[in-house]
Formats: structure tokens, C-alpha cells, sequence
């Protein structure tokens, strides 16, 4: 616990180390960030989901990143940023592969989390919190009822939610664009898993429909699942995180940490090979 990964603020920012089991090891990082509005939480508050993931193979890292209050927007996205560059620095004492650092991520985190995603090395977005020049792309993200698009004013766009939360009163459209992560979409973006509640109100579910379409036609794989009737958060409780943490395990073992060995299997045991199809009902 509480181990240092970076500084900000005059003050080292610390994380937590879930290691699973030799037995079962993916060599796969899951670095972690909560939610709360960019303006509260604490990565204790990830313990449940960390524990599960670790049970899984995984090794699950909640990590911390500066508040609005105590220090402006982006300090918390060059933080996600230099977390990840002191996983990778680190891989081999961790006993990962570097190439396999995922993110797992709740509301402001998962905001920040698909902003450090589509920007890996844009010199802007990384800060000064250590490791520089170390890579901060990522493998994967699994992002959980996410703001994906700002507007300012009264206009707004498809699945996007108010800026001012973030960016403060009456923020520019280049201040609204720039912190937007539908902005970077394309088809260099990693896989993504949306989880959301039909019944979000605190950020619509047309925020993960929206950067998922955008997503799929620029060619990137992506899942969306949306939980009919669930409010913002209905993960932390026990018989919806257990389940979410198991299909996100299979979506981070069939894109990142076991993709041939899952792509194998899907083609011998699937009764639809790859490359054929069959309509039903269809006169041939």
C-alpha cells in the first residue's frame, strides 16, 4: 500500500499494489482511477474491484490523481499519465509485460482514463510527475460510465454533459474541445469496454453510445454494455461487481493478455467459423 509513483504538487502521489496469484498470472497491470467528479474520492474507495481483479490474474493498481481543489485542470490527467509511465519503468520488477499496462476507470476517471488513451506522447497532456520519456500508451481501457463529451452553454452535442464541472464557468470551446475524448477518436485508439446504467443521471448513457459508435467506424474494437434500470455506480454493488469484473477480465485476456490463445479457441469451438455465416430463414 501507499507506494509512491510520482510527484505533483510538492508531494509524492501514491498507489496499491493487488498481486495475484504466480498460478494464475496474466502479466497484465490494471491501473485504476476513481471517480467523483474530478473534485473528490480516493482510490481506497477501488479496494472491492482491485481484490477481484487480482483474483482473476491481474495485477490491479488503484492509483491517485490531484483533485480540482487542490490543484487545476490537467494536473489530474499528466498524474494518469505518469502512472502509467512508472508502470512501464517498472514492469520488470512488477513482473508484468510492458506492453500489457490497461486501465479500469469510474466517471472522472474513466474520463481521464480515454484522454490519456487517445493521446499517448502528446507533450501537453504528459506533465512533469516522473518518467519522462517513457511511453504512456496503453493496451486497453475499460471505461465505466464516462464523460466523453463537453459542451458549454446551452448547445450541445449527442451524449455530452456540461463542462463547467470540470473547466470552471463559461470555459472556451478550444478549453471544451481539448478535454473532450471524443476529440481524439481514431483508429490508433486501443480497444475500449463502455459499461453503463440505462438509467444513469448523472452522466447519460448516450455519453459511452456516442464515443463507442465513433469508435466502431473508425475501426476500433470496442464493447458496449448497457445495464437496464441502473443508476450511476451500481457496481459497487456486490452481485453487479462481480459479474462486471469477470466480463472485464475476459475483455482484457481477449484483447490484450491472452488474444491468440481466445481467437484459437473461439475459431475450434464456435458452431459459426470465422468467415462463415448463416442467415436465418433466408431462401438460398
Amino acid at each position: 500500500m501507499d507506494v509512491a509513483y510520482g510527484t505533483g504538487a510538492g508531494r509524492d502521489l501514491c498507489l496499491d499494489l493487488y498481486t495475484p496469484d504466480d498460478a494464475n498470472d496474466q502479466r497484465t497491470a490494471v491501473l485504476m482511477f476513481h471517480g467523483g467528479g474530478w473534485r473528490r474520492g480516493s482510490r481506497k474507495s477501488l479496494a472491492a474491484h482491485a481484490r477481484l481483479l487480482q483474483s482473476e490474474g491481474f495485477l490491479a493498481i488503484p492509483a491517485e490523481y490531484r483533485l480540482l481543489g487542490e490543484s487545476p485542470w490537467p494536473a489530474a490527467l499528466h498524474d494518469v499519465k505518469a502512472a502509467i509511465r512508472w508502470v512501464r519503468a517498472n514492469a520488470a520488477d512488477l513482473g508484468i509485460d510492458p506492453r500489457q499496462v490497461v486501465l479500469e476507470s469510474f466517471s472522472a476517471g474513466a474520463h481521464l482514463s480515454l484522454l490519456a488513451a487517445g493521446t499517448p506522447g502528446v507533450a501537453e497532456f504528459e506533465g512533469d510527475g516522473g518518467n519522462p520519456g517513457v511511453d504512456s500508451s496503453v493496451a486497453a481501457v475499460a471505461a465505466f460510465y464516462p464523460p466523453t463529451a463537453f459542451h458549454a452553454g446551452e448547445t450541445r452535442e449527442r451524449g455530452s454533459v456540461s463542462a463547467t464541472g470540470l473547466l470552471g464557468e463559461a470555459p472556451g470551446a478550444e478549453a471544451v474541445r481539448w478535454a473532450s475524448p471524443m476529440t481524439y477518436v481514431s483508429p490508433a485508439f486501443p480497444p475500449v469496454f463502455f459499461l453503463h446504467g440505462g438509467a444513469d443521471r448523472v452522466v447519460p448513457p448516450s455519453s459511452s453510445i456516442a464515443m463507442h459508435d465513433a469508435l466502431r467506424a473508425a475501426g476500433v474494437e470496442t464493447d458496449l454494455h448497457i445495464i437496464a434500470g441502473q443508476n450511476h455506480a451500481f457496481d459497487y454493488a456486490e452481485p453487479f461487481r462481480e459479474v462486471v469484473a469477470r466480463e472485464v477480465s475476459l475483455f482484457f485476456r481477449r484483447t490484450v493478455s491472452q488474444k491468440d490463445l481466445i481467437a484459437r479457441l473461439v475459431a475450434e469451438q464456435s458452431p459459426f467459423p470465422s468467415g462463415q455465416s448463416q442467415v436465418i430463414g433466408a431462401r438460398v
